[in-house]
């Protein structure tokens, strides 16, 4: 992952082109300060990728998506197909930071306290492929609402033994050769250096945008 000036960002194919160096960003965590734009690409999913800007600079960071392909802005949610369209961040759930738009935890059915104790870890505990290995979320969760679309289908519940919440989101994963590829139950996964620079920037509220180059299926 690193970081450009806004001057560099001058049409997709310098975009990418950036994306293929190694040079580490700065740890710069000022807050965002327009809509992280997420754009994937269906013919090579290894030139996918994520921009998200914090005054002058543009941080361009690896993505993967859906392994089914995308659905249409506005159609429907479906597992393995990544949505695309308008999205608010909605929480922001990690081992160091609890955030949640109120009337999720009202929903919940707990206190901010508990959710805030055991939601996430309860969350990354599930061994959702089944392989025998946990920690598929990596460090952190960043929930999108859908802006002016249709509803998420996700509730909380109880899944094998464990309290937890599913929803649309950008999250990290327990194996960095996942990033780039099209392998997500739906989600967008990013590599733990972005996650990290996500999680201490982004606040409820900061929208998400993203497209695709291709078809989506209605």
């Amino acid at each position: 992952m690193r970081r450009l000036s806004a001057f560099a960002l001058v049409g997709v194919g310098l975009l990418m082109s950036s994306c293929g160096g190694s040079r580490s960003s700065s740890t710069t965590t000022s807050a965002v300060t327009g809509p992280i734009r997420i754009e994937l690409d269906l013919k090579d999913s290894s030139k996918s990728f994520g921009v998200l800007p914090r005054g002058d600079d543009r941080t361009i960071f690896k993505v993967g998506y859906g392994k089914n392909g995308v659905t249409c802005p506005g159609s429907r949610f479906e597992e393995g197909y990544t949505p695309l369209g308008r999205f608010k961040v909605n929480a922001i759930l990690s081992n160091g930071r609890f955030a949640m738009d109120p009337a999720l935890i009202q929903q919940s059915g707990k206190t901010e306290t508990e959710l805030k104790r055991m939601l996430f870890k309860s969350m990354n505990a599930i061994d959702f492929s089944g392989d025998g290995e946990v920690g598929e979320y990596g460090i952190g969760y960043v929930s999108l609402a859908p802006v002016e679309s249709v509803k998420q289908p996700f509730k909380f519940n109880t899944y094998d033994g464990h309290f937890r919440w599913y929803s649309f989101a950008i999250h990290g994963s327990n194996d960095d050769k996942r990033i780039g590829q099209r392998v997500t139950g739906g989600c967008v996964n990013v590599a733990e250096p972005t996650l990290k620079t996500l999680l201490s920037s982004v606040q409820l509220g900061d929208e998400v945008v993203i497209q695709a180059n291709g078809p989506c299926t209605p």
